[in-house]
């Protein structure tokens, strides 16, 4: 062949692939509105394209298995036949066929051996309108693995998705329409005029080409980053340089962005399979399933649409095979023999977030326990102590399935396990929750590129690393006087701020056990110290499949935007580092992999991880336990108040304190809020006497009858979790009583007894 002939090859390979997605959509939507003959019209041309050009570039079998094809598409679009669903199996059929056959002329430039004679025979014989129905004939060579083909025997589904009005019930073969009413007249179809305005207005650019463009991208933003740099460094400040510099900055971010939005496609080019993969699977499994979709629009970069394909479709399997019931047992469950598949995409936090979601009997968290005990995934006594929630996540162990059989859908134990792999490679998240009896909803996070990211540089020693903004949750620092007051970190666990628990190092961040891990000691490098110079400890928070642990740095620098770059061959088994970056200064970073080091650190499904999380169980969730914050007050000593009671803790300066009457209060968030003090009311020496204009108050903020009240404080201490056993109460107004907190005596406050104290009124208002 020439080249031109292999231009107008793949030319044709390209435009058939994207028409046969597209009649699989309007095949699965006919079933419900078989009356539409804009949509059979639709079709028709379709395969009159596709049967002229393959005449044109001599592929005689696609051109006579097409050519059958709208022979009986015609009378239906005449409407002297009407669609049934053995018809539209039939059809899809051949859809199947002609797609087999671009595929052997893809690989081969050969139409390969198959000619389709069968599937030509019942197309011929449906043509009829007397013809008695007949089981259709399946495609020998589909080149969709994920849809399963139907057996003849199997009930017909109904398959809708959201741009049907109304779902309908699966249909029995509809009776032909009689020969009295005169036929529709044809559309036209041979128009060379006739094309979209949307066609007219895209042209197709080779994807190695955008690859290669978003490289360049990539390196110009590099140069940037550089040349910003630079500028800002200068000693001469050249004003001159700085302007071009800002200007290079504004034209690089917007052609990022350009370059970035080609390489952006909708996840509805994902999504278009699933209708037939749904009506496929469902007929096989003797199953009801209307899928629905919200979100088609979403775009993602072409990367992550390649990489999700794969493990969406198994998710979508998985529902029809596992999660939604037969109609017979749906029905005996009260519930609608149709069920319900549902998938929605949205975009949040940077991210794409995408939701599965089936209305079918959901997970049973016993026979998850069962199966997970027989293959030895989890020992016994451990899978007692393990949550429901817990022990729905088991279903992402390699080689778990709760199938009593193998079959050709499920039953391998191959399956979770790589949904959650492949996810987790692109730096997203999987997150499942289910209600035994209403169903199962996974949720998926990912970024929206791979190429160029928002990350937090952080310092370990004299490296540098970026930390994925996708990853990070907050950061947290305890400064040097905090730190030696609490103990630091080398301190005993009675007084430190980080503590250990089963020789994990944790810190207590709002009432909860946060994992620590080292930066430096993950790398390798034991040696280094804890602290850094100052005596400060930073923390950033970031998340790992699921759960929360603090990265401990030696220092925090800012966010950048960094350009993604693969790892050479010889570090690619370092599941620590995601790929590197180059830096404004030239030098080089390296991406951390926030999942691989919490694996690498035993933070992820391994023993010391659920030591921890029992230890954290054990602290946080007994039923004699209260998470407690600690205050104090003038010179007594510490008082707390359960954090639920808390709304937030702020600062205020002094001059923002106003009178109201008697009253000291302060604007906060569009009202007045009345500031009480506790010092002056439990101990008699209150912010009124302290020194003015040099602190900011420290005030609790709390809410009683819908109403903000502030409760000034001289210092927050701590937030504890602890157990609280009260004695001496009632010993004045606004105490409950004292209890043992860390070893010390601590006074628990009444804040309702508080309010009444001060601001009867508002009691009277409340009830």
């Amino acid at each position: 062949m020439t080249t031109t002939d292999d231009e107008i090859l793949r030319e044709f390979l390209v435009e058939s692939y994207e028409n046969l997605d597209r009649l699989d959509r309007d095949f699965v939507a006919l079933e419900s509105t078989p009356d539409d003959i804009e949509r059979i019209s639709a079709i028709f041309r379709t395969i009159h394209t596709i049967k002229g050009t393959s005449g044109f570039l001599g592929f005689q079998r696609l051109e006579a298995l097409t050519h059958v094809g709208e022979s009986l598409l015609a009378k239906l679009r005449d409407r002297q036949l009407s669609l049934t669903p053995d018809l539209t199996t039939a059809l899809l059929s051949m859809v199947d066929g002609v797609r087999a056959i671009l595929a052997s002329v893809e690989r081969t430039g050969e139409e390969g051996t198959e000619d389709y004679t069968a599937v030509r025979a019942q197309l011929v014989q449906m043509s009829s309108p007397r013809a008695p129905s007949a089981p259709p004939v399946e495609a020998k060579a589909p080149v969709a693995p994920a849809a399963p083909s139907p057996t003849a025997a199997a009930p017909q589904p109904a398959i809708v998705d959201e741009a049907v009005a109304a779902p309908v019930a699966a249909a029995a073969p509809a009776t032909p329409a009689p020969a009295a009413p005169a036929p529709a007249k044809p559309a036209e179809v041979d128009d060379p005029h006739a094309s979209s305005a949307a066609v007219d207005a895209s042209i197709r650019v080779d994807v190695g080409l955008l690859d290669k463009l978003m490289n360049l991208v990539g390196e110009l933003v590099l140069a940037r980053n550089q040349i910003l740099q630079f500028s800002t460094s200068t000693s001469s400040r050249d004003t001159a340089l700085i302007a071009t510099s800002q200007r290079i900055n504004l034209i690089t971010t917007e052609l990022q962005e350009g370059v970035m939005k080609t390489r952006m496609q909708p996840i509805g080019n994902v999504w278009a399979k699933f209708p037939r993969v749904v009506r496929d699977l469902s007929m096989m499994c003797k199953k009801q399933v209307r899928i629905a979709m919200d979100g088609k629009e979403t775009e993602l970069d072409r990367t992550i649409i390649e990489a999700i394909k794969d493990p969406l479709t198994h998710v979508v399997r998985n529902a029809v095979d596992h999660g939604i019931e037969s109609p017979e047992v749906r029905v005996k469950a009260g519930k609608d023999p149709m069920g319900t598949l549902h998938l929605r995409a949205y975009h949040a936090g940077g991210q794409v977030n995408i939701e599965i979601s089936d209305d079918g009997a959901g997970l049973d968290p016993d026979k998850i326990r069962r199966k997970a005990i027989e293959r030895g995934l989890v020992a016994p006594e451990q899978a007692q102590r393990m949550t429901d929630r817990e022990v729905a996540k088991l279903v992402f162990l390699p080689g778990f399935s709760t199938a009593e059989k193998v079959t050709n859908v499920s039953g391998r134990g191959v399956g979770m396990d790589v949904v959650k792999t492949n996810i987790e490679k692109i730096g997203g998240a999987v997150d499942l929750e289910s209600r035994p009896g209403k169903g199962t909803t996974l949720k998926i996070k990912i970024p929206l590129t791979l190429a160029i990211i928002p990350a937090l540089l952080v310092q370990s020693r004299t490296d540098r690393f970026a930390i994925p903004q996708a990853s990070l949750l907050e950061l947290v620092r305890i400064d040097a006087e905090q730190n030696k007051a609490a103990g630091g970190p080398t301190a005993g666990p009675e007084s430190a701020r980080i503590e250990y628990v089963h020789g994990t190092p944790v810190y207590r961040l709002r009432g909860s056990l946060l994992p620590l891990v080292f930066l430096s000691h993950a790398l390798g490098d034991e040696s280094a110290p804890r602290v850094s110079d100052d005596g400060s400890v930073n923390i950033v928070v970031v998340q790992a499949d699921g759960r929360q642990f603090g990265l401990v740095v030696d220092g925090i620098s800012d966010t950048e935007e960094i350009v993604v770059k693969p790892l050479g061959k010889e570090l690619k088994g370092l599941n620590v580092f995601a790929g590197a970056t180059i830096m404004g200064d030239g030098r080089v970073a390296l991406i951390l992999d926030v999942v691989g080091l919490a694996q690498r650190v035993s933070l992820g499904s391994s023993g010391r991880e659920r030591t921890l999380g029992e230890a954290a169980r054990t602290e946080g969730r007994s039923d004699d336990r209260q998470t407690l914050l600690l205050f104090r007050t003038g010179t007594e000593g510490n008082r707390a108040v359960p954090l639920s009671m808390v709304a937030r803790l702020e600062e205020f300066q002094r001059d923002r304190v106003e009178r109201a009457g008697k009253r000291a209060v302060v604007q906060y968030r569009g009202e007045i809020m009345p500031l009480i003090d506790l010092g002056e009311l439990l101990d008699g020496a209150g912010f009124a006497r302290a020194k003015k204009g040099e602190e900011p108050l420290q005030v609790i903020v709390t809410s009683h009858a819908g109403r903000r009240v502030g409760l000034v404080v001289d210092r927050i201490v701590d937030i504890v979790d602890e157990h609280v056993t009260l004695q001496d109460g009632g010993r004045q107004n606004g105490v409950l009583g004292a209890a043992v907190v860390q070893g010390k005596v601590t006074e628990l406050l009444d804040i309702t007894g508080v309010i009444r104290a001060v601001e009867p009124q508002m009691l009277e208002k409340a009830s």
